[in-house]
């Protein structure tokens, strides 16, 4: 249930933003927060790719790219199989893709 405006007033009153505001910056300066858990997005990592052209590269849209990176699609068998070169050999995927933009 969403809460109230005056609920909403007095837990923003307790905080202290400042601290929170460190905090989280503490979190991000020693790599403790975010981090990457969709399969695809790793291997897209991996191979220093942007979405644009790692879609390219499996010949798929870049919507597509990100329905399998936000996992609500799977990628094809043949897909994936990329998909595994690119965490297992990222630097075969980067050179065939510049090979393909030759």
């Amino acid at each position: 249930m969403p809460k109230t405006e005056q609920e909403l007033l007095e837990r923003d009153a307790a905080r202290d933003i400042g601290a929170e505001l460190l905090e989280s910056i503490r979190e991000m300066k020693a790599g403790t927060t975010g981090g990457i858990h969709s399969p695809v997005a790793l291997a897209r990592y991996r191979v220093k790719m942007p979405q644009s052209e790692f879609a390219k590269l499996l010949g798929v849209s870049v919507r597509t790219l990100q329905e399998w990176e936000q996992g609500r699609r799977e990628p094809s068998d043949a897909a994936r199989s990329l998909i595994r070169v690119a965490q297992k050999r990222p630097e075969v995927l980067r050179e065939l893709f510049l090979d393909q933009v030759a």
